[in-house]
């Protein structure tokens, strides 16, 4: 039965109180939570597969079908490579001829993911909300239309719409870029690559570049800047460029790759520099793009950035005033737990009757390498240029216990930033075993307004690496902000 709804004065049918586009981390959140409003709600999503493309998808999205799950499962197979080596100083007497199975891994991460998909839907079925296959895109203010499997198109009515299409990886425009992959296929490869070159410095170009070392392959690195991983804090980014230059990855930084081409080797990689290497597989980590081509947006007004991305307001709402976007389409945080975070606001905010704005202050997250770094709240540069009083910087260097038998020469690093004025920890970041772990204690204590007193007042747990965040009480560095006029 159709929806009445007030509108202008007069009563409008509806099919829908809320329709979805997209049943990725953001969209299937939003649709449970308003679901559970008492909300009468559809949401359409593209099939199932492993690569995305425009036509295929899947309920669960990036997240859970081509991004952080088969990501951290690869992530874990390719970390044991480093324990076997570590494991000889403490007593195993391992074979030197260990194998690994790639097809067996990925056969199992594949079917992980199919089994979260199953799941999904399942959530979405138990909370009673219509789910639909196929394309769909935005025909007006309060319809949505939905290309099937066989080509016929259906027509559905809402009082409000939900845009939740994510983004896609991008690859660069040089001449023979069609032999590159993104990493959408680099979590599906048939093969392992003995030979990698990877171009970016993002996350996600320095976790691939730890998942094939680890599994044995020999990795090239390129990327613009003198460090990867731009955004984040400086100290860190060295701290992990040391890392990987320790686990045998080679970089080269302050470069790039000017063009690709097959021969019987492998695919030809020629650099700005000028230097040839030869490779199994090149991997395109150079960003992200919203999914929005294919929305109609232009033909409802619905407005966009540069990149495309959908403009909305601090309650997710874009300026057509039925239509809403949240997750990686509006380019804000892209992050699953924030798309997570965003959904939940709208349905409050739509349905609730409790208007909500995302909070995005002191938002941890973590890049996957090996070993992994994770921070949570201001870098010492962005402390810099917002604090109106000294900043003061904690830190601490030191040879994990683990590493003192194994004889790995890699160093954990931690770091606390402290408002002077207030002696609130406003930044703190870990690159070592077990850093995300630990961050996500450390980033409840920063959203309570913990203080560096209240840090050095808790007592540690002995012997860990977590202890050091309340045990550094010697000031590394005190940095005095100009007076901003």
């Amino acid at each position: 039965m159709a929806r009445k709804m007030l509108r202008d004065g007069e009563q409008k049918e509806y099919d829908f109180d809320l329709f979805v586009i997209g049943a990725g981390s953001g969209g299937v959140r939003a649709s449970r939570t308003s679901a559970g409003f008492g909300a009468k709600v559809a949401i359409c999503e593209l099939p199932f597969h492993p690569i995305s493309s425009e036509v295929v998808g899947g309920v669960g999205g990036t997240c859970v079908i081509r991004g952080c799950v088969p990501k951290k499962i690869l992530v874990y197979g390719s970390a044991f490579r480093g324990e076997f080596e570590d494991a000889r100083n403490f007593g195993w007497e391992l074979d030197e001829d260990i194998k690994f199975n790639w097809k067996k891994l990925l056969h199992n991460k594949t079917q992980e993911i199919q089994r979260l998909n199953g799941i999904y839907k399942r959530l979405l079925t138990n909370s009673s909300v219509t789910m639909i296959e196929g394309e769909g895109k935005v025909a007006g203010p309060h319809e949505v239309e939905v290309t099937q499997l066989d080509g016929s198109v259906q027509k559905y009515t809402a009082k409000n719409i939900l845009i939740a299409t994510g983004s896609r990886a991008q690859r660069v425009k040089i001449p023979g870029e069609e032999l590159a992959i993104t990493s959408d296929e680099a979590l599906s490869l048939e093969d392992l690559p003995k030979r990698a070159v990877i171009l970016g410095g993002g996350y996600i170009a320095v976790e691939f570049a730890s998942i094939w070392r680890g599994m044995g392959a020999t990795v090239d690195l390129f990327y613009r800047k003198e460090l990867p991983l731009r955004g984040f804090d400086d100290e860190m980014r060295a701290a992990v460029t040391k890392n990987l230059e320790g686990r045998g990855i080679k970089l080269h930084p302050q470069s790039t790759l000017t063009e690709l081409s097959k021969t019987d080797e492998g695919i030809r990689v020629v650099t700005d520099h000028g230097d040839e290497l030869i490779a199994d597989v090149v991997l395109f980590a150079t960003g992200r793009a919203p999914n929005t081509k294919r929305l109609n947006l232009e033909a409802v007004g619905v407005e966009t950035d540069r990149t495309g991305a959908i403009k909305v307001d601090e309650y997710s709402r874009t300026n057509v005033p039925s239509i809403w976007a949240v997750g990686d389409v509006t380019n804000r945080m892209n992050l699953t737990p924030v798309a997570l975070m965003e959904g939940t606001c709208f349905s409050k905010t739509v349905f609730g009757g409790e208007p909500t704005k995302p909070d995005y202050k002191d938002i941890p997250c973590a890049v996957f390498c090996i070993p992994p770094l994770s921070v949570v709240g201001l870098s010492e540069q962005q402390a810099l240029e917002q604090a109106t009083s000294d900043v003061l910087i904690f830190t601490s260097s030191f040879t994990p216990m683990k590493n003192t038998i194994s004889g790995r020469q890699e160093k954990t690093v931690m770091k606390l930033i402290v408002d002077s004025a207030t002696d609130r920890v406003i930044g703190a970041s870990m690159c070592g075993p077990d850093a995300p772990e630990i961050m996500q204690g450390i980033a409840v204590a920063m959203k309570c307004g913990a203080t560096k007193k209240q840090f050095d007042s808790t007592v540690g747990i002995h012997p860990s690496a977590a202890e050091e965040f309340v045990t550094m009480r010697t000031l590394t560095r005190r940095l005095t902000v100009e007076p901003k006029i």
